[in-house]
Protein backbone atom coordinates (compact mmCIF):
# COMPACT_ATOMS: atom_id res chain seq x y z
CA UNK A 1 0.00 0.00 0.00
CA UNK A 2 2.89 2.69 1.32
CA UNK A 3 4.83 1.77 -2.41
CA UNK A 4 2.16 4.26 -3.99
CA UNK A 5 0.80 6.39 -1.13
CA UNK A 6 1.88 9.65 -1.38
CA UNK A 7 1.40 10.04 2.14
CA UNK A 8 3.58 7.95 3.20
CA UNK A 9 6.19 9.64 1.19
CA UNK A 10 5.90 13.23 2.76
CA UNK A 11 6.15 11.79 5.73
CA UNK A 12 9.23 8.98 5.06
CA UNK A 13 11.03 11.85 3.11
CA UNK A 14 12.53 13.50 5.45
CA UNK A 15 14.02 10.36 7.18
CA UNK A 16 14.62 8.74 3.71
CA UNK A 17 17.21 12.26 2.92
CA UNK A 18 19.04 12.02 6.37
CA UNK A 19 19.81 8.04 5.03
CA UNK A 20 21.21 8.84 1.97
CA UNK A 21 23.02 11.62 3.68
CA UNK A 22 24.67 9.27 6.08
CA UNK A 23 25.88 6.95 3.99
CA UNK A 24 27.63 9.78 1.76
CA UNK A 25 29.14 10.60 4.83
CA UNK A 26 30.15 7.57 5.76
CA UNK A 27 31.51 6.51 2.62
CA UNK A 28 33.27 9.87 1.77
CA UNK A 29 34.89 10.02 5.41
CA UNK A 30 35.83 6.37 5.51
CA UNK A 31 37.42 7.34 1.55
CA UNK A 32 39.19 10.00 2.78
CA UNK A 33 40.57 8.80 6.16
CA UNK A 34 41.52 5.00 4.58
CA UNK A 35 44.24 6.79 2.49
CA UNK A 36 45.94 8.40 5.59
CA UNK A 37 48.85 6.54 7.42
CA UNK A 38 48.85 6.18 10.79
CA UNK A 39 51.86 8.27 12.66
CA UNK A 40 52.67 4.41 14.16
CA UNK A 41 52.07 2.56 11.05
CA UNK A 42 49.88 0.16 13.28
CA UNK A 43 47.66 -2.48 11.00
CA UNK A 44 44.17 -2.91 12.86
CA UNK A 45 45.12 -5.94 13.58
CA UNK A 46 48.15 -4.51 15.67
CA UNK A 47 46.08 -1.53 17.12
CA UNK A 48 43.02 -4.37 18.12
CA UNK A 49 45.65 -6.84 19.81
CA UNK A 50 47.32 -3.87 21.78
CA UNK A 51 44.25 -2.40 23.08
CA UNK A 52 42.55 -5.77 23.61
CA UNK A 53 45.63 -6.83 25.91
CA UNK A 54 45.80 -3.04 27.14
CA UNK A 55 42.11 -3.90 28.22
CA UNK A 56 42.72 -7.17 30.02
CA UNK A 57 41.08 -8.85 27.32
CA UNK A 58 43.10 -11.02 25.94
CA UNK A 59 40.58 -14.13 25.95
CA UNK A 60 39.08 -12.10 23.35
CA UNK A 61 39.70 -13.88 19.87
CA UNK A 62 40.22 -11.49 16.71
CA UNK A 63 39.53 -12.50 12.75
CA UNK A 64 39.63 -11.54 9.55
CA UNK A 65 35.56 -11.43 8.25
CA UNK A 66 34.68 -10.91 4.34
CA UNK A 67 33.02 -7.72 3.16
CA UNK A 68 33.68 -3.99 3.59
CA UNK A 69 33.35 -2.08 6.58
CA UNK A 70 31.12 -5.47 7.90
CA UNK A 71 33.71 -4.99 11.40
CA UNK A 72 31.89 -6.44 14.55
CA UNK A 73 32.26 -7.57 18.16
CA UNK A 74 30.28 -11.17 18.62
CA UNK A 75 29.65 -11.22 22.20
CA UNK A 76 28.41 -14.96 21.85
CA UNK A 77 31.60 -16.13 21.08
CA UNK A 78 33.94 -13.50 22.23
CA UNK A 79 35.53 -12.76 19.33
CA UNK A 80 36.35 -9.49 17.24
CA UNK A 81 35.87 -9.60 13.45
CA UNK A 82 37.81 -7.22 11.23
CA UNK A 83 36.94 -6.76 7.35
CA UNK A 84 40.28 -6.97 5.75
CA UNK A 85 40.34 -3.50 4.41
CA UNK A 86 40.48 -2.31 8.00
CA UNK A 87 42.27 -5.49 9.97
CA UNK A 88 45.29 -4.74 7.26
CA UNK A 89 45.17 -1.35 6.90
CA UNK A 90 47.84 1.09 9.07
CA UNK A 91 45.47 3.82 8.07
CA UNK A 92 43.30 6.37 10.23
CA UNK A 93 40.08 5.39 9.75
CA UNK A 94 41.20 1.97 10.39
CA UNK A 95 42.04 3.16 13.96
CA UNK A 96 38.97 4.38 14.81
CA UNK A 97 37.05 1.56 13.46
CA UNK A 98 39.45 -1.14 15.22
CA UNK A 99 38.93 1.18 18.58
CA UNK A 100 35.09 1.14 18.59
CA UNK A 101 34.53 -2.79 18.35
CA UNK A 102 37.01 -2.66 21.22
CA UNK A 103 34.72 -0.53 22.76
CA UNK A 104 31.83 -3.12 22.62
CA UNK A 105 34.24 -5.62 23.96
CA UNK A 106 34.53 -3.61 26.86
CA UNK A 107 30.45 -2.79 27.16
CA UNK A 108 30.22 -6.21 27.15
CA UNK A 109 32.98 -7.22 29.70
CA UNK A 110 31.42 -4.86 32.17
CA UNK A 111 27.74 -5.80 31.47
CA UNK A 112 26.86 -2.58 30.09
CA UNK A 113 22.89 -2.34 30.54
CA UNK A 114 22.01 -0.95 27.01
CA UNK A 115 24.35 -3.60 25.33
CA UNK A 116 22.51 -6.17 27.21
CA UNK A 117 19.15 -4.67 26.28
CA UNK A 118 19.85 -4.22 22.72
CA UNK A 119 20.97 -8.04 22.64
CA UNK A 120 17.84 -9.07 24.38
CA UNK A 121 15.52 -7.46 21.91
CA UNK A 122 16.92 -9.46 19.13
CA UNK A 123 14.81 -12.22 18.66
CA UNK A 124 12.10 -9.77 18.83
CA UNK A 125 13.11 -7.26 16.27
CA UNK A 126 14.40 -9.88 13.58
CA UNK A 127 10.33 -11.23 13.99
CA UNK A 128 8.97 -8.15 14.20
CA UNK A 129 11.12 -6.57 11.51
CA UNK A 130 9.79 -8.44 8.81
CA UNK A 131 6.09 -9.65 10.34
CA UNK A 132 5.00 -7.20 11.56
CA UNK A 133 4.10 -4.96 8.13
CA UNK A 134 2.92 -7.98 6.87
CA UNK A 135 0.50 -8.43 9.84
CA UNK A 136 -0.65 -4.64 9.51
CA UNK A 137 -1.11 -4.81 5.76
CA UNK A 138 -3.32 -7.48 6.44
CA UNK A 139 -5.32 -6.31 9.41
CA UNK A 140 -5.76 -2.96 7.64
CA UNK A 141 -7.24 -4.52 4.40
CA UNK A 142 -9.52 -6.81 6.07
CA UNK A 143 -10.73 -3.74 8.47
CA UNK A 144 -12.29 -2.56 5.53
CA UNK A 145 -14.28 -5.55 5.48
CA UNK A 146 -14.61 -6.33 9.49
CA UNK A 147 -15.10 -2.42 10.90
CA UNK A 148 -11.83 -3.43 13.37
CA UNK A 149 -8.33 -2.84 13.02
CA UNK A 150 -7.15 -5.19 16.11
CA UNK A 151 -5.36 -6.75 13.82
CA UNK A 152 -3.43 -4.41 12.46
CA UNK A 153 -2.74 -2.48 15.68
CA UNK A 154 -1.01 -6.18 16.35
CA UNK A 155 1.39 -5.87 13.67
CA UNK A 156 1.78 -2.21 14.36
CA UNK A 157 3.11 -2.70 17.79
CA UNK A 158 5.49 -5.94 16.41
CA UNK A 159 6.78 -3.40 14.12
CA UNK A 160 7.40 -1.04 17.14
CA UNK A 161 9.88 -3.38 17.93
CA UNK A 162 12.29 -1.97 15.79
CA UNK A 163 11.87 1.36 16.99
CA UNK A 164 12.90 0.82 20.62
CA UNK A 165 15.63 -1.31 19.00
CA UNK A 166 17.44 1.88 17.52
CA UNK A 167 16.77 3.66 20.18
CA UNK A 168 18.86 1.63 22.48
CA UNK A 169 21.57 1.32 19.96
CA UNK A 170 22.15 4.75 20.00
CA UNK A 171 23.56 5.13 23.38
CA UNK A 172 25.40 1.64 22.72
CA UNK A 173 27.18 3.12 19.41
CA UNK A 174 27.74 6.25 21.20
CA UNK A 175 29.32 4.60 24.09
CA UNK A 176 31.56 2.79 22.01
CA UNK A 177 32.63 5.55 20.05
CA UNK A 178 33.29 7.42 23.06
CA UNK A 179 35.20 4.60 24.80
CA UNK A 180 37.17 4.46 21.55
CA UNK A 181 38.55 7.91 21.72
CA UNK A 182 39.76 7.81 25.20
CA UNK A 183 41.34 4.26 24.60
CA UNK A 184 43.24 5.76 21.49
CA UNK A 185 44.40 8.79 23.91
CA UNK A 186 45.25 6.56 26.66
CA UNK A 187 47.84 4.18 25.33
CA UNK A 188 48.85 7.12 22.86
CA UNK A 189 47.83 5.41 19.34
CA UNK A 190 46.58 8.82 17.73
CA UNK A 191 47.92 12.37 18.12
CA UNK A 192 45.93 15.23 18.89
CA UNK A 193 45.10 14.93 14.60
CA UNK A 194 44.39 11.95 14.49
CA UNK A 195 41.89 11.68 17.18
CA UNK A 196 39.96 14.68 15.47
CA UNK A 197 40.21 12.69 12.20
CA UNK A 198 39.17 8.94 14.06
CA UNK A 199 36.26 11.15 15.60
CA UNK A 200 34.82 12.89 12.15
CA UNK A 201 34.70 8.56 11.07
CA UNK A 202 33.14 7.76 14.16
CA UNK A 203 30.51 10.65 13.93
CA UNK A 204 29.78 9.96 10.50
CA UNK A 205 28.66 6.07 11.41
CA UNK A 206 27.17 7.13 14.17
CA UNK A 207 24.80 8.67 11.62
CA UNK A 208 24.00 6.03 10.20
CA UNK A 209 22.31 4.92 13.19
CA UNK A 210 20.26 8.01 13.43
CA UNK A 211 19.08 7.70 10.21
CA UNK A 212 18.50 4.17 11.16
CA UNK A 213 15.96 5.32 14.16
CA UNK A 214 14.13 8.30 11.76
CA UNK A 215 13.64 5.53 9.26
CA UNK A 216 11.69 2.96 11.36
CA UNK A 217 9.80 6.24 13.03
CA UNK A 218 8.96 7.43 9.68
CA UNK A 219 7.19 4.33 9.14
CA UNK A 220 5.51 3.50 12.72
CA UNK A 221 4.27 6.94 12.47
CA UNK A 222 2.69 6.43 8.54
CA UNK A 223 1.11 2.73 10.49
CA UNK A 224 -0.66 5.53 13.23
CA UNK A 225 -1.80 7.49 10.61
CA UNK A 226 -3.73 5.02 8.76
CA UNK A 227 -5.01 3.65 11.85
CA UNK A 228 -6.13 7.01 13.18
CA UNK A 229 -7.57 8.41 10.01
CA UNK A 230 -9.99 4.98 9.53
CA UNK A 231 -11.26 5.10 12.97
CA UNK A 232 -11.83 9.00 12.13
CA UNK A 233 -13.84 7.50 9.33
CA UNK A 234 -15.56 5.36 11.54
Amino acid sequence: MFLWDPRYFIIALPALLLAFYAQWRVRSTYQKYSRQPNHRGLSGFEVARILLRSAGLDHIQVEETPGQLSDHYDPRKNVLRLSRGVGQSNSVAALGIVAHEVGHAMQDAVNYTPLRIRSGLVPMVTLGSWLGPIVFFVGFLLSGFTGSTAVAWLGLFLFAGTVIFSLVTLPVEFNASSRALQLLRTYQLADGRELQQTKQVLDAAALTYIAALAQSLSTLLYYVFLLTGFSRRD
